[in-house]
């Protein structure tokens, strides 16, 4: 058995027998670890896969000061942490809309026809992105499916998920960047 500083070496000169080793290693633990923070399995494999992608796409600069496993389990910390963050800005989205969404019948007839434009643009944007992306993107956004279910069922790999998610939002982003200037006149007419 080659010693973690061994490992990492051959890691860095793109070893993939190393990055397999270091999988083999620590996958249940960086898994478990992350589990008992979520107690989501799905979430968890998810940062598990996402810890392990980063390690081999970043291999060539990474630093691991100490063991691998005081590494990963700082990882999985950071990864909770941002998941947690994510997962608070959505749900104040959704809390915005629905409130949004609850006042519709006191808008007024100039409002309410704004807020139907402005869903009839969203929607028209994302028809109007690549077909692949368009069904990766509703996937995600409008099915709310994981980046890991949305990769099994299309076969492909997770950060071709990622990167199509990523390049559709910002298509839309400069798409509809006029929009928020309509969405504060419909709040203030």
């Amino acid at each position: 058995m080659l010693s973690e500083t061994e490992l990492l070496s051959r890691l860095g000169r793109g070893e993939h027998k190393a990055m397999e080793d270091i999988y083999l290693r620590y996958w249940e633990d960086v898994l478990d670890a992350a589990y008992k923070r979520l107690r989501d399995e799905e979430i968890a494999q998810d940062i598990c896969q996402d810890i392990f992608i980063s390690l081999w796409e970043n291999r060539e600069s990474v630093q691991v000061n100490g063991a691998l496993q005081a590494y990963f389990l700082g990882a999985v910390k950071y990864r909770v942490i941002n998941y947690f963050r994510s997962s608070q800005i959505k749900e104040k989205h959704k809390e915005d809309l629905r409130l949004l969404i609850g006042t519709e019948v006191e808008l007024s007839a100039a409002q309410g026809l704004m807020l139907k434009e402005l869903h009839q643009e969203v929607e028209e944007a994302i028809q109007e992105l690549p077909e692949k992306m368009r069904v990766i993107f509703s996937m995600s956004r409008q099915e709310e499916k994981s980046i890991r279910e949305i990769s099994e069922e299309l076969n492909l790999s997770a950060q071709t998920v990622k990167n199509q998610i990523s390049s559709a939002l910002k298509v839309m982003k400069k798409r509809l960047s006029y929009l928020s200037a309509l969405i504060i006149l419909l709040l203030f007419i």
